[in-house]
């Protein structure tokens, strides 16, 4: 047993739930970014501002004719599995061996595919790394193993994993739309919870494939944590905190939070609010990427993704047009509600003693 752990140690293999829930989970959706999200917004921007090079097909693949963005999306897959290696701190015959192992798992996944992603290449991702450097013909042994570690894995459980999470996924839609009071504030509060998390929401509702209703109550928990803590902690932080923290994330929040938990409370109780306004008077929803739905006002992700999906149903005929109602609901959803409601309540904290000044300096 000694043997084996000192085996772990030197491949630097670490079975933990901070590697593998935070670390992790917190590069896929940086693989999700920069591929699935970046090209929707290419694709939209093309659409909308009448962008030649944007909107013109480059090539057919499969029978599907790809632009800039279409490219960029199908590439999901394998971005997040070298996301997910370069976490696990993978050397590179392994980093480069899971892009095929990414490519099959989320096509194996369907819906659910971030999910079965995920697993999928922490498994390949260690018996790479496992075997790595322990032959003289490295170069075929290792991307031999990842690979059929990796693809057989996906196999067996990436549909299985992908049926889960998207049934996950459509029962929180299902149970938004039956309930949208009590699920708006449930779906506001925990996706909003996760932002300020050093865990990925944004990988979390892609991994659901939260959309919908559900998907609007994710952006309005989200906004109220990011907009709320930046204009709580503007005395003390200025603009660049108001920045940083509010197109950026509320994460930067974490250390202050560890101190003196009671800071949570005021943007918490705005994302209670803001969540289930969201559902029952706006009716906001998030028919864009469901990766957007976890990212809140961060570089006005959920906002250009709520966008995508108005101008999405435009397109398919189940919307008329983008009317001012719309508008205002997001503008108050994403900034002003979240501002007002979190600095009313941060305001009664500290007049009651529990944040003081400087509890919020980041």
């Amino acid at each position: 047993m000694e043997a084996f752990k000192a085996f772990l140690v030197r491949k630097n293999i670490i079975l933990s739930a901070k590697r593998y829930g935070i670390d992790a989970l917190s590069a896929m959706a940086q693989g999700l970014f920069c591929t699935l999200l970046i090209g929707t917004i290419l694709n939209t921007l093309g659409t909308q501002l009448h962008i030649g090079f944007l909107t013109q097909p480059i090539a057919s693949v499969g029978g599907s004719d790809l632009t800039i963005g279409g490219f960029a999306s199908a590439m999901v897959g394998p971005a997040m599995a070298a996301a997910i290696g370069y976490a696990l701190t993978a050397p590179p015959m392994v980093l480069f061996s899971l892009i095929p192992v990414g490519y099959a798992t989320n096509v194996l996944g369907g819906a659910g595919g971030p999910l079965a992603v995920l697993v999928v290449a922490i498994i390949a991702s260690e018996f790479g790394k496992a075997v790595s450097k322990e032959t003289r013909v490295d170069i075929l042994v290792t991307p031999i193993v990842t690979i059929l570690v990796g693809i057989g894995a996906a196999s067996l459980i990436a549909k299985p994993i992908g049926s889960a999470a998207s049934a996950f996924g459509q029962f929180i839609m299902w149970a938004t739309e039956l309930q949208p009071f009590l699920m708006g504030i449930l779906v506001s509060v925990a996706v909003g919870v996760a932002l300020t998390l050093p865990i990925s929401s944004a990988a979390i509702c892609a991994a659901l494939s939260l959309t919908g209703l559900a998907g609007g109550a994710a952006v309005a928990g989200c906004c109220a944590q990011m907009v709320g803590f930046a204009v709580m902690s503007f005395k003390e932080n200025g603009i660049g905190g108001l920045v940083s923290q509010g197109i950026g994330t509320s994460m930067l929040q974490m250390p202050n939070i560890v101190r003196n938990p009671r800071i949570w409370i005021a943007p918490t109780l705005a994302s209670a609010i803001t969540g289930p306004i969201a559902t029952c008077v706006f009716r906001l929803q998030m028919n864009g990427s469901p990766v957007s739905s976890g990212m809140g006002t961060c570089g006005l992700v959920g906002q250009i993704g709520v966008y995508t999906g108005w101008v999405n149903d435009i397109a398919a005929g189940v919307k008329a047009s983008i009317t001012s109602f719309d508008i205002l609901g997001l503008v108050l959803i994403s900034f002003i509600l979240p501002a007002v409601l979190s600095t009313l309540f941060c305001e009664l904290e500290r007049k009651a003693g529990w944040i003081k000044d400087g509890d919020l300096k980041l």
